[in-house]
């Protein structure tokens, strides 16, 4: 066991242990945050910014409007589904405030998604965007949902520019299809209602769950990984304690691309950044390139959490390039590998350096970062506090420093369990509180754990393990080159054989053989791929993770094996 091991590995100052019980629950924190900076700006979202006294405020409102006009009972769940609007802050804490576990929902689901979230989780109560409501409409008769609250984009702006914002979203861009929901309530209306009415403040006990977050869709049937309010105080103390000394409470800018109904963005953005009292500035749509960079230019911003792709996006624009980053000081990843070419770009773009870490939804999600001050390029950095990790072969045994098998995580931000899935629990998750990652990795000497791959990605040649990151890694540092992605694919003589595919810039002329001929220099031969596929663009999630089993289900579609 390695309890010891981390103990001189973390930078001065830094304790290697926080208290998940300083705080009883998440309401504790936003109460405490938002009277000692009440007067700081907290969220920022088409030019409107909402202080943490209004946000406590009118959290207050939503959850006075919850408990007093809606028959929702303590510990109901109610699904949250919208983008990064300042609605998303204001119905999750008067949700909690409200005595409800919150499910957060992805706007982008399918009908045959968002029926089994809510069915699984057993939602009583929905708050939507307007733009996905024609797809709540059909879903929710065959739900237990009762109660529906919709919200469009600009519900929180100025009256003029809310009547303009949303007149352009529905009749200018078409972006509202029709719909009609018996008993469904305006956003706007509900926050009145609610607006002077007594609320009857929850008070969860620290084990009490505070959110379901949805997890394993692209892997089998989406779960629900079941998230304490200790689980999420733990990861916000511990995200804080390694980079405290970095981020001035109540000072810094940071920027939020990535969605907050994800667990990376909701546990950074609305947790670590709350109890630090700083200033999140929320992207609603970060695919539109040009029109998120009009938005960087408008602040001088000291933070951006992102993730590789979109790191290689806005390295790619021209308007990018020539913002002002004279405050720019903490960049962190996450949510997939980050490429050290995209690394490079990025501190040659910026001046700042990329902190990577390591994460899943299933522990909170931090379990690993790079320090501020001492990053390593290539891996996911230490333990944050108060955590263990360990690697271990296929036999469960315990491994020695160095060795590459099976990344394990212990630690009070690991997750209670799935909701209603035991089996599903037992399979990751032991008596001793040790989560399987799936993910293979190496535990350096330095202390720095090294992600070699997904343990489901790795691809078989002829015996030889092959990780695609490693191939990923090398691709992306070939000229013009803008994503890759590498899977094994059936082969006859040596059971798999590498496939990648790659998006290439408009004007590169990239061929096959200079891709293989560049890899051949780069990686010993079997690690060469076999087959070369270009393509105008790759799947991938909601937050542009690259969904490397989508391309191999492909593969394995045309070759007859499933």
């Amino acid at each position: 066991m390695l309890e010891n091991f981390w103990k001189d590995k973390y930078p001065a100052g830094v304790s290697t242990e926080i208290d998940p019980d300083q705080y009883p629950n998440i309401l504790a924190v936003l109460k405490e945050s938002c009277k000692k900076f009440a007067d700081k700006p907290a969220f920022t979202n088409l030019g409107k910014t909402l202080t943490y006294g209004e946000i406590y405020s009118l959290s207050g409102q939503f959850a006075a409007y919850l408990q007093n006009h809606t028959d929702l009972q303590p510990g109901d769940r109610i699904a949250i589904q919208m983008p990064n609007v300042l609605q998303y802050p204001v119905a999750v804490f008067g949700a909690m405030r409200a005595g409800f576990v919150v499910v957060n929902t992805n706007p982008l689901y399918t009908t045959r998604e968002m029926e089994h979230q809510f069915n699984d989780s057993g939602a009583k109560a929905l708050v939507c965007l307007a733009n996905m409501a024609h797809l709540a409409e059909e879903v929710l008769p065959r739900t237990g949902v009762k109660q529906v609250i919709i919200t469009e984009v600009g519900d929180m702006l100025p009256t003029a520019k809310r009547v303009l914002v949303n007149l352009v979203i529905k009749h200018v861009k078409k972006m509202v299809p029709a719909y009609d929901i018996p008993g469904a309530v305006r956003f706007n209306d509900a926050m009145a209602k609610g607006k002077g009415g007594a609320v009857q403040e929850a008070n969860p006990d620290n084990n009490d769950i505070a959110v379901l977050q949805y997890t394993g869709g692209t892997t089998g049937v989406a779960k629900g990984a079941m998230l304490t309010h200790r689980n999420l105080v733990a990861n916000m103390l511990q995200s804080k304690a390694l980079m405290g000394a970095n981020l001035k409470d109540g000072e810094e800018v940071i920027i939020c691309p990535l969605p907050l109904y994800h667990i990376y963005a909701f546990t950074f953005h609305c947790m670590a950044m709350m109890i630090s009292g700083n200033h999140n500035i929320l992207i609603t749509n970060p695919r539109d390139i040009p029109a998120f960079v009009k938005e960087l230019s408008k602040v001088r911003f000291s933070g951006f959490v992102g993730l590789n792709t979109l790191f290689v996006a806005l390295c790619n624009n021209e308007e990018f390039r020539k913002l002002d980053f004279s405050k720019f000081k903490v960049t962190l990843s996450g949510g997939m590998a980050l490429q050290l070419a995209t690394a490079d770009r990025w501190k040659q773009v910026t001046g700042c350096q990329i902190c990577e870490g390591f994460g899943m939804t299933e522990t909170s999600p931090v379990a690993t970062v790079n320090p501020i001050d001492a990053v390593k390029l290539g891996t996911i950095g230490i333990p944050v506090p108060s955590t263990l990790c360990k690697i271990i072969d296929d036999a469960g045994n315990e491994l020695p420093i160095g060795e590459r098998g099976e990344l394990c995580v212990k630690g009070p931000q690991v997750m209670k369990g799935y909701w209603q899935r035991e089996d599903a629990t037992a399979e990751i998750l032991d008596s001793e509180g040790w989560l399987k990652t799936g993910d293979i990795a190496i535990i350096q000497e330095d202390g720095y754990l090294r992600i070699v791959d997904r343990k489901k990605d790795m691809i078989l040649v002829s015996g030889f393990n092959v990780y695609p990151n490693e191939l990923e890694d090398v691709m992306a540092t070939i000229p013009g080159v803008l994503q890759c992605a590498a899977v094994g694919v059936p082969d006859e003589k040596s059971g798999e054989a590498i496939k990648v595919f790659l998006v290439k810039a408009p004007d590169s002329t990239l061929t096959e053989e200079q891709v293989k001929a560049h890899m051949r220099e780069n990686l010993t031969a079997y690690k060469v791929p076999r087959h070369v596929e270009f393509r105008d663009a790759l799947p991938t999630t909601n937050v542009g993770k690259i969904l490397r089993r989508e391309l191999r289900d492909e593969e394995l579609k045309k070759a007859g094996k499933i």
